[in-house]
């Protein structure tokens, strides 16, 4: 059989930013770590853009938003990060999709902890995990979208696998969309702004939660109502909504219950909701899941990227070497869209 893995380093190594202990932005080191070893069914790919997420610096942090039971052991050092964009530098030997020179994108072997890699020259990613990048956007902007685009995917339209969730009884199913009204608070942000493009490509009418400086952008992508969450409480002024999705979550999300109509849902994208009795008496769904990696899910969305159908908005950028900045902006909060880390 040919060897299909090429020879693209001779030192075996190359930058990355890693982690040796749990801290704020500063522990982030930017250094010499060893290139991935190649599986047979995995591609390593030559990193453009990295997109960076709120897991990042959760796992930075030393995930102290959890019960202490639930933090995961992490084996230092580690190299952060789930979201590339990049060129096929080789290929394993059971890889049939991809070659070398391919341009790929991707969100790594989430929810795994211990086993990304993103912040670096190079990932070895397995091949399920990517899809071959939009031809009509740049690498930053799809490095930008996979984990955000996913998460409202498989929130709204198809869920994608088969995992339960610990934390509810019930998979976590979408609901229909068309002709619903659909509430996004954190709107701006990057799981919504992608949650409002894609609840209104499915034919919701959309309001928007952000602040007033937001309005513009999320109007132009497709929101029908905004609401300044700063001027007024989106809960005092939206009613008979069908569904809210907040993906800010945490524990003040049971405010949202008022704004909907019974029978309706309430998808928080992180852990706090605590209000079950209240949801319960109202007649109201409650649903999370857990973002995952899906190749052929991507595949699907590059095509509306591809497209501008949906579209990607990039907060800002900044060199692999300043991972430190961009976590900083990132605890600025104010987000429009997605911070990216650029790899030369």
């Amino acid at each position: 059989m040919e060897n299909k893995v090429t020879n693209i380093e001779t030192t075996r190594i190359m930058k990355a930013i890693r982690l040796h202990e749990y801290g704020g932005p500063e522990v982030l080191r930017y250094e010499d770590a060893p290139l991935p070893v190649l599986k047979p069914d995995e591609v390593l790919v030559r990193v453009r853009a990295v997109g960076i997420n709120p897991p990042d610096w959760y796992l930075r942090d030393g995930y102290k938003m959890l019960p202490p039971e639930w933090r995961p052991t992490i084996p230092f050092p580690i190299i952060l990060g789930t979201d590339i964009s990049g060129v096929v530098a080789a290929v394993g030997e059971d890889v049939k999709n991809f070659s070398a020179g391919d341009e790929v994108f991707g969100m790594i072997r989430f929810p795994s902890v211990g086993d990304s890699a993103a912040y670096a020259e190079y990932v070895a990613a397995p091949a399920s995990d990517l899809a071959h990048k939009p031809a009509g956007i740049n690498h930053i902007q799809s490095a930008a979208a996979p984990m955000a685009i996913l998460t409202a995917w498989q929130y709204l339209v198809e869920l994608g696998h088969n995992v339960q969730n610990p934390l509810q009884p019930e998979m976590h199913r979408p609901v229909p969309l068309a002709g619903k009204t659909v509430l996004v608070n954190g709107a701006a942000g990057g799981v919504g702004h992608f949650a409002v493009q894609v609840a209104k490509l499915k034919g919701a009418h959309i309001i928007a939660v952000a602040s007033g400086k937001h309005e513009h952008f999320l109007r132009q992508l497709g929101a029908d109502e905004f609401i300044d969450y700063k001027k007024n409480a989106p809960e005092d002024i939206a009613h008979d909504v069908d569904l809210v999705v907040d993906t800010l979550g945490g524990p003040t999300t049971g405010r949202f219950l008022r704004t909907l109509k019974r029978g309706g849902a309430l998808f928080p994208v992180f852990l706090g909701f605590s209000d079950a009795e209240e949801a319960k008496e109202r007649g109201i769904t409650i649903s999370m899941t857990q973002v995952r990696s899906n190749g052929q899910q991507l595949t699907e969305l590059g095509r509306l990227l591809d497209t501008g159908t949906i579209r990607v908005a990039i907060d800002s950028t900044f060199p692999l070497a300043e991972a430190r900045k961009a976590h900083e902006r990132a605890a600025q909060g104010h987000i429009q869209g997605k911070i990216v880390l650029t790899v030369a």
